[in-house]
């Protein structure tokens, strides 16, 4: 979702840009990966690196190791990471060694919290690149505050509301919410992955307490990454779900997942980018995490950070079943600065110079 417009971008300035995308292999699920490049109308990659899962230690080398070969045959001028994946520091620490100029999409975002690896991916990853593209000016500070120079720092935008404000036309057509039997606004979805929330069964367990609670108001949708579904089946936690009103279904595209929450009354996720969508879209989101490395999102009024405390959780949710704020005028008027589709237009432009 951050790759695609930036590519679109470039395609479109062909006298400009040749642009090269490497699929590293970290996201191998093809339910995962391979619908969202047809949805997003990305090409095949030009390199696919297949390295697959693995622990931490073992992904981050692998990618390291193959992602070399290619930085030495190609000499590219510039390589592009996106994000805070194990990909993102790997090949970035890859091109700082070989002095190949790296440019961080999404840099400055922080949670303050060390124990998420994804935040040692960001705070590596920001110290080492050399243009750095933020989504909002807390994310500039963020840097500035830990000695980056300013004139590194490029306040661009949010590419991942390029790829959504793109597709939502297209989102319309999606039968999803037919094939489901849902009626709209009359549901809730959930997304779950982050270990913290998952590989712990106590906490994993109160989490689907509360889904389980909740879906006696109204059904909740639960598209099942493979690492959750994974721990369903280790825990035993299977019976508890099937017997509620809570829908485990199969991950899906971006479109159909696009059309599925932007109907929804409100989400429960522990994901990065939907709380910039829900924000965007003035959903209201439960993030079921004690911190964000977003926090323009629960500024603005959208996002609300739950944590997971079951009842918590299932009290957050029951005020918005009771006196729902969707779609009010007020918050779709406050969305965040630069969040207007054009962030890949004014990468490329910050690239040329």
């Amino acid at each position: 979702m951050k790759v695609a417009p930036i590519w679109a971008e470039m395609k479109r300035r062909g006298g400009e840009f040749a642009p090269m995308i490497v699929h590293t292999g970290q996201h191998y699920d093809a339910s995962m990966s391979d619908a969202f490049f047809d949805d997003l109308g990305l090409p095949e990659p030009d390199m696919h690196l297949g390295v697959g899962s693995a622990s931490h230690a073992v992904q981050t080398a692998k990618i390291m190791t193959a992602f070399e070969p290619v930085v030495l045959s190609e000499k590219p001028d510039w390589v592009l990471v996106v994000g805070d994946v194990n990909s993102t520091i790997a090949c970035a620490l890859v091109c700082a060694k070989l002095g190949v100029k790296v440019a961080h999409v999404e840099a400055g975002l922080r949670s303050r919290d060390r124990t998420m690896p994804e935040e040692i991916n960001r705070i590596l990853t920001d110290a080492i690149s050399d243009l750095l593209f933020t989504t909002s000016q807390d994310a500039d500070e963020n840097l500035k505050q830990e000695g980056i120079a300013p004139d590194k720092i490029r306040f661009v935008g949010n590419v991942m509301i390029d790829s959504l404000s793109a597709h939502l036309k297209v989102a319309e057509s999606s039968s999803v919410r037919e094939t489901l039997s849902l009626d709209a606004l009359h549901y809730a979805v959930c997304t779950l992955h982050r270990p913290s929330n998952v590989d712990d069964k106590e906490t994993f367990s109160g989490i689907l307490d509360a889904l389980v609670s909740i879906s006696e108001r109204l059904p909740v949708v639960f598209p099942v990454h493979p690492r959750t579904r994974a721990k369903i089946e280790e825990f035993s936690l299977g019976e508890r779900v099937a017997a509620s009103g809570i829908r485990l279904i199969e991950p899906l595209g971006y479109i159909d997942f696009l059309a599925l929450y932007s109907d929804a009354q409100f989400v429960l996720t522990d994901s990065g980018g939907l709380q910039e969508e829900t924000t965007y879209l003035s959903i209201p989101c439960l993030t079921l995490r004690h911190n964000t490395e977003r926090p323009v999102t629960v500024d603005i009024g959208t996002n609300v950070l739950v944590g997971t405390d079951p009842d918590k959780i299932r009290q957050a949710a029951i005020a918005i079943i009771e006196d729902p704020f969707r779609n009010a005028g007020d918050i779709l008027a406050d969305r965040p600065r630069l969040w207007d589709g054009k962030a890949a237009v004014r990468i490329c432009d910050e690239l040329l110079k």
